[in-house]
């Protein structure tokens, strides 16, 4: 990732989408982009134009928490763009490449194992770029389309979701899961603008589908918190779930657990697929041991 085009075209966009009505100026005449111009945005910062100037142009080395403040105020930036526009600038300091974040681990540790076979729902857990490197027993019977769908490697939302056609069957809400993937990796971004993996993945993304390269460009930002997710599962049919994310920093990992209401018709669904897993499971185990048996002969 080039940090200076990503604080470029993240400031840019976060200006464009701001009307002068709607920041309390005057508006003269007819604009021939939307949004506030590069002097209202540090008017309203109380920055020169010229600084500001340097800003937008992706520098923002050694800017102050109070310049940040300041423009996020000026541009109406919601919790998790200030976030992101933090991430950017600490990624603009010097060092960074010395000090980037541990990489994310593609297994989890035997006691996050535990953990996750502890929960009753779905869970998984993920890094920041999305792939799935872990399940308990409902969780990779939840998510069994798009296990398939990665042949043996680790699954990958974004993957799944933009590469693969199953997906959307399986998300209630396509568009909505679509958005938000991509949101989530451009959050990655700011924080790891050097991982390697990351960077391949957004080119490969950007190289074979035009739905993920038109979200990209947008350069919105989200944080995987908690939520409600529509899934369309093929053995149960839909599933209204929500879910609660905690992260994992020891291993740079997010630990997602999903949950339904009591007494739901959701709630009976991932009590029938609970049993189809275990009956697919018990079948598996046994034809691997029928095929053990046919080898030994």
């Amino acid at each position: 990732m080039d940090n200076r085009s990503e604080v470029r075209e993240f400031l840019t966009s976060r200006r464009a989408r701001i009307s002068p009505e709607q920041a309390g100026l005057p508006s003269y005449g007819t604009r021939r982009v939307p949004g506030l111009r590069r002097a209202e945005v540090a008017q309203l910062a109380g920055v020169s134009v010229e600084y500001y100037s340097r800003l937008e142009r992706g520098d923002l080395a050694g800017v102050s928490d109070s310049v940040l403040n300041a423009l996020a105020r000026a541009l109406r930036l919601n919790d998790e763009e200030r976030i992101h526009l933090e991430d950017l600038a600490r990624a603009a300091g010097p060092g960074l490449r010395r000090r980037r974040r541990r990489p994310a681990s593609q297994r989890v540790r035997p006691t996050v194992q535990r953990l996750l076979d502890s929960i009753t729902g779905p869970a998984f857990v993920m890094n920041g770029r999305g792939d799935l490197v872990a399940f308990n027993a409902l969780g990779r019977a939840l998510y069994a389309p798009m296990i398939e769908a990665a042949r043996g490697a680790v699954p990958n939302h974004a993957r799944f979701l933009f590469l693969d056609a199953r997906s959307h069957q399986f998300w209630g809400d396509w568009e909505r899961a679509a958005n938000d993937t991509v949101a989530l990796l451009h959050a990655e971004a700011g924080r790891d603008p050097y991982d390697k993996d990351l960077t391949a993945l957004v080119g490969e993304l950007s190289t074979r589908s035009d739905d993920f390269r038109a979200r990209w460009a947008r350069h919105d930002v989200r944080l995987h918190h908690i939520g409600s997710k529509p899934v369309r599962h093929p053995v149960v049919g839909d599933l209204h779930l929500t879910y609660e994310s905690m992260d994992l920093p020891a291993d740079a990992l997010t630990l997602v657990a999903y949950g339904t209401e009591p007494g739901s018709d959701s709630e009976d669904k991932l009590r029938l697929l609970a049993s189809w897993a275990t009956t697919a499971e018990i079948a598996s185990a046994d034809g691997d041991l029928v095929n053990d048996r046919a080898d030994n002969r």
